[in-house]
């Protein structure tokens, strides 16, 4: 009969929506952009969680530019 399975049979599927990457969604192969697989993406990740990781040469970059690129608490500094 269609639609019915043999006893013994079963649907094994070890991807779920659990096992998906945090970052890009990913089940079964991570994005490109992925953070996981790209390490400039990487980089990003880290600086924006902290400030501190960010190279010399991105810092310089960011102050001719004339960004402030400091810890949340550190804000009084980038005022002046």
């Amino acid at each position: 009969m269609p639609g019915i399975q043999p006893k013994g049979w079963y649907h094994s599927n070890r991807y779920s929506a659990e096992s998906a990457c945090r970052h890009c969604r990913g089940v079964i192969r991570h994005e490109r952009w992925c953070p996981t697989r790209n390490p400039q993406v990487a980089y990003a990740y880290q600086v924006l969680a902290d400030p501190a990781r960010l190279s010399l040469r991105d810092q310089l970059i960011l102050h001719a530019l004339g960004v402030c690129w400091n810890a949340p608490q550190a804000e009084e500094t980038c005022k002046r």
